[in-house]
């Protein structure tokens, strides 16, 4: 089926803000709730494989990409979406671990749009987004 996906749509309104690519369950939740109350859309997939596809079909504004997930590396899935002409222009906030300085390198190389470090301050996290998608969040 989806391939580890959980849609998060409310309203029968299937335009999205953010999709986040994160396969650590607490660090999904945390993410969701804190971009939740900034009052962004989210939807969210738990494997590589699944980033495209749910990128394609959700259109979102911009994807939260975690570098460390199953099936397909984030380094992978950005090289994938840079590649392709209808999908290049999204945003992609990278996630990357503590003291990784080469993911951070390697994901400017291919492309990545802004990063944020785990652990990360809630704040951190929606001010990158904010940057990212032009200063305004969802309805506030």
């Amino acid at each position: 089926m989806g391939g580890g996906e959980t849609a998060h749509v409310s309203g029968g309104n299937l335009a999205i803000d953010i999709l986040i690519a994160e396969d650590e369950p607490s660090i999904l939740e945390s993410l969701d709730f804190i971009l939740r109350r900034a009052g962004f859309s989210i939807s969210a997939v738990t494997d590589g494989d699944a980033v495209i596809d749910a990128v394609r079909r959700l259109q979102p504004r911009m994807l939260v990409l975690d570098v460390m997930l199953p099936k397909r590396s984030g380094f992978d899935v950005l090289k994938q979406i840079r590649a392709n002409v209808e999908l290049r222009g999204m945003p992609v906030l990278i996630l990357t671990a503590k003291g990784q300085q080469q993911d951070r390198r390697t994901a400017e190389e291919l492309g990545a749009d802004g990063f944020v470090t785990k652990p990360y301050a809630n704040a951190d996290v929606v001010g990158a987004v904010r940057q990212l998608l032009g200063g305004h969040g969802g309805a506030a």
